[in-house]
């Protein structure tokens, strides 16, 4: 990195970092993802096999799909995997190609932590194939972040229209190598990953056949969704768990404001909750909790239900513990047993997807999402946007937009519009997961259909399987295989037809 660059990249880390010194949570919206972040305390599954079994690729991929400038002619090298393991090959025309869309990280941990496309490939006889998203991963402009990042009008390229038009240029580029023209594609993804694969498939009928959107909140934009819908069901999800659990949350934050009053108070909270610095702010506090409960919340996957695991910290501290450490018994019931706690654990600067995913939240990408008044175990916190326009202009320079995703996409009236042309796409959520306050949770059309369970939490139903797996949770993926299926039969017999009319 030359020094310019590394200038750039202290410039734009000093300025994250200094908005979050005066900003409470609402900067960032909880965060989006397939996989949680703290993913890498699971024990690893992956194997060999899976590994040797994908081949990776670099396509040369153009800038700008929609301008003819001279620059808009520069190329990149994007990253995309094929597993051609279980293919059927190009003269079978039900065997489909399997697309996984990555979203604001490296493709590296889909390739064995999204399991619906492996588990399924060989009862699909599916070639699969998981590309990178551009400004991620090894998928980056200008070769480095920071020199992508450094110029307003490289940052103009990073939106969800040139993303998805980069999928659909490699989609064709692989048909094409693996002479695989009649064979239907079938795109997947999960959280904005899902919402890609949707949009997509509006956008691209010609291209896929059909899109699995794994817990995509399409409707978390403008007014469709309620704002306070995200932590109400993080709320709900506690309660539910125990009421005593909730109380102790809801109760906690004055307790927090109470201590941090005193002279010594930060130095007190700091030795409470055992944090790696000691706070210079209670926000920082704050800030960690309230993406810590977010996230065993969205992610309360079984068999171990995260909110469980923390609710039982916090009911299961000895008699007589205060709010505060049972609030930090049950961080770390969740957390383990370490030396010390990292305040920003869940939104660290430093990482480059941060970096990313914070450009695309303050362009096009606004989701308000707040704490609501009544009945939350969070303190109130609605959604501000002059706040969050001030907070992105100070720190890219540009103003959100935070109607264009409606405007582009749709989304108001979303069911009148839809059943008219739309078709083949699954809507997939938990009920459990807070994003699914954002979701589609009705049929739109006999082939726009949502699926939902009861128990589920957020892209459960695209993680590999697991022999510990509940009912539910296995009636909801083969309902989604069986329907994937149907598009499939449908296409086959479309296309038989049209070669005898021919």
């Amino acid at each position: 990195m030359d020094v310019l660059g590394r200038s750039f990249h202290q410039l734009l880390l000093f300025s994250l970092i200094s908005l979050f010194c005066v900003s409470g949570t609402q900067f960032s919206i909880p965060r989006l993802g397939a996989l949680r972040r703290t993913i890498r305390r699971e024990p690893q599954i992956t194997s060999a096999a899976v590994s040797k079994d994908f081949e990776t690729f670099f396509y040369k991929q153009t800038l700008d799909h929609f301008n003819y400038k001279p620059e808009s002619f520069t190329t990149f090298p994007q990253r995309y995997a094929v597993n051609s393991k279980y293919w059927g090959g190009p003269n079978s025309t039900i065997s489909p190609i399997l697309v996984y869309f990555g979203a604001q990280e490296a493709l590296d941990y889909d390739l064995f932590r999204i399991g619906f496309l492996i588990d399924n490939a060989p009862r699909f006889k599916a070639l699969l194939v998981y590309i990178e998203h551009r400004f991620y991963g090894k998928s980056i402009p200008f070769g480095s972040k920071e020199e992508a990042l450094r110029n307003a009008s490289v940052r103009g390229y990073f939106t969800t229209a040139q993303a998805i038009a980069d999928y659909a240029a490699i989609i064709l580029h692989v048909k094409q190598t693996f002479l695989a023209k009649n064979s239907p594609v079938i795109v997947i993804g999960g959280s904005y990953g899902g919402m890609l694969a949707a949009w997509f498939r509006l956008k691209y009928p010609h291209v896929a056949l059909g899109a699995l959107a794994s817990s995509a909140p399409i409707l978390y934009f403008d007014d469709l969704a309620p704002q306070v819908g995200y932590y109400a069901i993080v709320t709900k999800d506690f309660k539910e768990t125990s009421e005593s659990c909730y109380e102790t949350i809801r109760k906690s934050w004055d307790e927090i404001d109470k201590v941090a009053r005193n002279s010594d108070g930060l130095s007190i909270l700091s030795m409470t909750f055992k944090t790696c610095e000691k706070l210079n702010r209670v926000s920082d506090l704050k800030d960690y909790l309230d993406s810590f409960y977010s996230e065993v919340a969205q992610y309360d996957h079984p068999p171990n239900y995260p909110v469980s695991i923390v609710c039982g910290g916090i009911d299961g501290a000895p008699k007589g513990t205060d709010i505060l450490d049972r609030i930090f018994a049950g961080v770390a019931a969740y957390m383990g047993n370490r030396s010390c706690y990292d305040m920003n654990e869940f939104n660290h600067q430093t990482d480059e997807s941060y970096m990313g995913w914070k450009w695309q939240t303050c362009s096009e990408l606004v989701m308000p999402i707040g704490h609501g008044n009544n009945d939350s175990m969070f303190p109130p916190d609605p959604f501000n946007l002059s706040r969050f326009t001030k907070k992105c202009k100070k720190l890219f320079g540009v103003e959100p937009q935070p109607h264009w995703v409606t405007t582009y996409y749709g989304g108001h009236d979303l069911k009148l519009t839809l059943h008219r042309f739309a078709s083949n796409i699954i809507f997939s959520n938990g009920m459990r997961d807070p994003y699914s306050s954002g979701g589609v949770l009705e049929n739109i059309s006999d082939s726009v259909v949502a699926v939902h369970t009861v128990y589920g939490s957020h892209c459960l139903d695209i993680m590999p399987e697991r022999k510990s797996d509940p009912q539910w949770l296995i009636k909801q993926r083969e309902t989604e295989v069986q329907i994937i299926e149907g598009w499939i039969s449908k296409y086959h017999v479309d296309l038989l037809e049209l070669r005898d009319q021919t």
